[in-house]
């Protein structure tokens, strides 16, 4: 039974250790997309700003407020799920750093204690 607890254990270790990449590789798409919204936005706002230049005016102030709206709004989106990555990656590399607890030394098995004529006196 021990064996099939550990294969278990292992199944368990390795299904929750895809769905972590599954969930990064998610939260790496949409921060791709949103941060590919917020440069659209960016460049609406330049065009506008530089239609309006070359007309010889400014920007009306609606229009501006428009644009600079949708950009902060795709710009902080993004940087929330650029935030959540590195979260994702500070977790990633304190839980590599951490030590396997779970293999045992073998000679801590007590079913494997040394007999009196195998230790070396």
């Amino acid at each position: 039974m021990a064996f099939i607890d550990k294969l278990r254990e292992e199944l368990d270790r390795a299904g929750r250790a895809a769905q972590g990449a599954l969930d990064e590789g998610k939260t790496r798409l949409e921060a791709f997309r949103t941060r590919q919204l917020a440069d659209k936005a960016a460049q609406a706002l330049g065009y506008a700003v530089f239609r309006a230049k070359q007309a010889g005016s400014e920007i009306d102030a609606d229009t501006y407020s428009r644009l600079a709206a949708t950009l902060a709004t795709h710009d902080a989106e993004a940087a929330k799920y650029e935030a959540e990555l590195e979260a994702r990656r500070a977790e990633h590399r304190t839980a590599a750093e951490k030590p396997a607890d779970t293999a045992a030394p073998a000679a801590a098995a007590p079913d494997e204690a040394p007999l009196a004529e195998d230790v070396a006196i």
